[in-house]
């Protein structure tokens, strides 16, 4: 197995993780904020696909999946749904409304396919292609690919850890 394997291979975890979350989610989980956290489930894993999505497009020079597929108008969160997620205020990341849980999955799903296909056309130098010069040590191709990889990865056990929190909460009849 060579590094592109392992990225492809790693790269299609969080929506594999998402599904499984999803599936065990408590009734009106996915928009609630545990512990009153401003960062509900269903922003997690919008992040998560949004943070992937928009890094890949500035790799690959192709439009966001999130526009490409449709998927904005499917989420119907306006402007906002154009964003990442990074720097919300909490009025924002609260504004992130979604009801289907499933569309988070499907979106996770499809930009982890379109990585898995950018990583899939790329040689093993094309991973140490220094692309980012702005951070000390400079960033390479395959380090920002790990690094969204590790992004998305870390969304989605915060949106599990944080589905537990509620399960928990609606077992014991207790507010989360």
């Amino acid at each position: 197995m060579d590094a592109r394997d392992v990225l492809s291979e790693a790269a299609s975890r969080p929506a594999t993780e998402a599904k499984a979350l999803v599936d065990a989610l408590p009734t009106g989980a996915l928009n609630a904020h545990a512990g009153g956290h401003t960062n509900s489930i269903a922003w997690l894993l919008w992040h998560a696909g949004r943070q992937m999505d928009v890094q890949l497009a500035q790799l690959n020079g192709e439009p966001h999946v999130w526009h490409s597929q449709g998927f904005d108008a499917r989420f119907n969160l306006g402007e906002l749904g154009d964003t990442v997620g990074y720097g919300h205020t909490a009025e924002q990341a609260r504004a992130v409304v979604v009801e289907d849980a499933a569309l988070l999955v499907e979106y996770l799903n499809a930009t982890a396919a379109a990585l898995s296909e950018y990583i899939a056309g790329l040689s093993e130098a094309d991973l140490d292609e220094v692309i980012d010069t702005s951070w000390t040590p400079h960033v390479t191709r395959g380090v920002r690919l790990v690094s969204m990889i590790d992004d998305a990865a870390q969304h989605v056990g915060q949106a599990a850890y944080a589905t537990g929190i509620l399960a928990s909460a609606a077992g014991s009849g207790e507010e989360a």
